[in-house]
């Protein structure tokens, strides 16, 4: 479709292979066989969620949304439910906003889903996108823990100075927006590759410190850093910045690309799954992307 390579892709991106929905699939069939398996891993009922926040730059629909939708296909009757949208970090404010209901007692259980069908809006004519995004959802319960374990902090920030930097219209196209998409395709994702660069690795690390500073920890105090996946010069570029090596890191963009909200999920609980994390690990949760939008979060695992 365009002038590259397997060689060219891996070697700037880091990614081998993607997960591409069927055109007519709904990207929120993800969401619930995701957040089906969440709720397993938690020994709990649909029932037992009063919370579900959505995090997603691409839904299927506009009303209802994904959140509703998945709500009604789990049988979610007793929760409250809703998109949130801060493109690839909407994982990270997903998580810090539940927090908040749980921690002031107005809910006791929340599933919180990063859900993204890219493909639907990918320009497959444009090198500097196509190569890049995949679909995927990824899903996680959370509650009260002891003391002590779960969330210990959590940093935000946003930048809408440099918004356009990375766009995706919906009901409005300007002139402007039009001519980025010499191909005629309107909805699709367009960025500045270069300013997302450079924008993306110094908000890692920065966002990484930030968020340990308040807690007196460093680096060296985490068993993992868990990061948006965009593609792995970025993510070499910010771990150079932090001082750490890729061990500390739990890679899946070789697999499924960049999937936005739902990288982080995806990769927690892949690491999960494969008994990397022990009860008492040290972990930083850290995206960045459109908006433009950052922030990270420091676990300490309960389980």
């Amino acid at each position: 479709m365009v002038e590259t390579s397997n060689e060219w892709i891996i070697k700037r991106t880091g990614i081998s292979e993607r997960r591409i929905l069927n055109e007519d699939s709904p990207a929120y069939i993800m969401g619930i066989e995701a957040s089906r398996k969440a709720l397993e891993n938690a020994n709990l009922t649909a029932e037992d969620i009063d919370l579900i926040i959505l995090a997603t730059e691409s839904p299927d629909y506009m009303t209802p949304s994904s959140a509703c939708i998945i709500q009604g296909a789990l049988g979610a009757k007793n929760a409250t439910a809703f998109d949130l949208n801060a493109a690839c970090t909407g994982f990270i404010y997903a998580l810090v906003t539940a927090q908040q209901f749980i921690a002031n007692g107005m809910f006791k259980h929340a599933l919180i889903i990063g859900c993204e069908g890219l493909s639907k809006v990918t320009d497959w004519k444009d090198r500097n996108t196509c190569v890049l995004f995949g679909d995927g959802a990824g899903a996680v319960v959370i509650g009260e823990v002891d003391e002590g374990y779960g969330i210990l902090n959590s940093f935000l920030g946003s930048d809408g100075t440099a918004g356009m930097n990375i766009t995706l219209p919906n009901l409005h196209l300007t002139e402007a927006e039009k001519e980025k998409r010499p191909n005629g395709k309107y909805n699709s994702i367009w960025m500045d590759g270069t300013e997302v660069f450079k924008f993306a690795v110094k908000a890692m690390s920065s966002a990484t410190l930030r968020v340990l500073e308040d807690l007196n920890m460093t680096v060296e105090d985490l068993s993992y850093i868990f990061p948006h996946q965009a593609n792995t010069r970025i993510i070499d570029g910010a771990i150079k910045k932090l001082g750490v090596t890729d061990e500390k890191l739990h890679y899946v963009i070789q697999k499924y690309g960049n999937i936005s909200s739902a990288s982080i999920p995806v990769a927690l609980d892949e690491a999960s799954r494969e008994g990397k994390l022990k009860k008492g690990d040290n972990m930083v949760l850290v995206g960045f992307g459109g908006g433009l939008t950052w922030g990270s979060i420091v676990i300490k695992w309960a389980k």
